[in-house]
């Protein structure tokens, strides 16, 4: 590579100098700078800059995971980045959950969370926009049916049927119950994965997708930069872990101090690990690139069921935190009428500005109910 053209590539580094800047802060003044979260301005000073500083870092995880993607084609790109996204989440979780008193309901809260955001909200807004800019999408229909073939049976697993067991009182699974339901998960994962990247890879590609020879040679011609983007995807990680660890203190201050709805936490970490994929997902149906938003879209929620739970659920055994995972009330209905109206907007191959709008109003819906349950 060009030394104008390396040095240019850095200046987009900039946020890995601020989150390793801001790790070694707070590794050497932390506990000073968390100290002070009694006063309301300092608690929103301290929350910002943490939130900010995570969510750069995995912008810059998407980033170069996008690039990853061009270089390795779809599903791999699409795969890489759901698992670094999964990532976060799961070290986000933990740190929340393990830090101040006992929220069982954290992980359910923040998987629930997730699921809205992209199943409604990144969904809802990638329709939206692009049914207004083109009348109506076309995506690869059997790829959107093996997702939900997948998201759906293991979601009413985790989220609704601990509502219905009577080993335990409440939302609540037994030792043995927890252990079938993270080897379902897992194994439900990796055989979709199977299924994605060897023996059905059509599936998961546009069907009239068909690049430009000018573009492939483009390509054969590119520098092999696979291995700078892996070492950056890693570089910017590192940080993340142990700043989510930071962001659970006036997180857990605000939910335990203050008092807020107590799913404000979920819905914070979740709009954190949720965000980087949803501009990769809006971008992609901006750009008529229907198939990649929704591999992005649902391949996130089927990572966030399949590998999160049950990482959540052993963190949960070797901590000895209790994790309730059954929802409840409104909620409960809002997640099971989502998944019918994913079942509604995948079932045709095409799309248009009224599923969006539909998906937009759950997710509306679910944002309502937070503060009026």
């Amino acid at each position: 590579m060009p030394l104008d053209r390396r040095a240019s590539s850095l200046r987009w580094e900039w946020p890995l100098a601020v989150a390793v800047a801001t790790s070694i802060i707070f590794l050497l003044a932390g506990h000073r700078l968390l100290a002070g979260l009694s006063s309301l301005p300092w608690l929103i000073v301290v929350f910002v800059w943490l939130f900010i500083t995570i969510l750069g870092s995995a912008l810059a995880v998407v980033r170069h995971a996008d690039r990853l993607a061009e270089r390795l084609g779809e599903p791999y790109g699409t795969l890489i980045l759901t698992l670094a996204i999964t990532s976060i989440e799961v070290v986000s979780i933990s740190a929340v959950m393990l830090h101040g008193a006992a929220n069982p309901t954290l992980a359910r809260d923040t998987l629930f969370a997730v699921t809205m955001i992209i199943l409604n909200g990144m969904i809802g807004l990638s329709l939206l926009l692009g049914g207004w800019r083109r009348l109506e999408q076309h995506y690869n229909l059997q790829g959107a049916n093996a997702y939900l073939g997948v998201i759906i049976p293991l979601g009413i697993l985790a989220m609704v049927l601990p509502n219905f067991t009577v080993t335990t009182p409440g939302p609540t699974l037994s030792g043995p119950q927890e252990l079938f339901l993270g080897i379902s998960s897992v194994g439900m994962y990796l055989a979709f994965l199977g299924l994605q990247t060897s023996r059905h890879h059509a599936y998961f590609v546009a069907v009239d997708e068909d690049k430009p020879p000018a573009i492939i040679a483009a390509q054969k011609d590119a520098p092999p930069s696979l291995p700078r983007h892996v070492m950056l995807l890693v570089a910017y990680m590192i940080p993340v872990v142990y700043l989510a660890e930071q962001l659970a203190v006036p997180v857990d201050y605000v939910v335990e101090t203050i008092k807020a709805p107590a799913a404000l936490a979920g819905l914070t970490i979740a709009i954190l690990v949720a965000t980087p994929e949803a501009i990769s997902a809006i971008r992609a149906a901006s750009g008529d690139q229907l198939t990649r938003s929704i591999n992005i879209s649902l391949g996130s929620v089927l990572s966030t069921i399949g590998l999160t739970i049950p990482s959540i659920l052993l963190i949960s055994h070797l901590t000895h935190h209790p994790v309730t995972l059954g929802l409840q009330h409104t909620s409960l209905l809002l997640f099971l009428l989502t998944l019918s109206l994913c079942l509604v907007t995948f079932a045709s191959g095409r799309t248009n500005v009224l599923q969006g709008a539909a998906h937009l109003i759950l997710f509306a819906a679910y944002l309502f109910f937070i503060f009026w349950p």
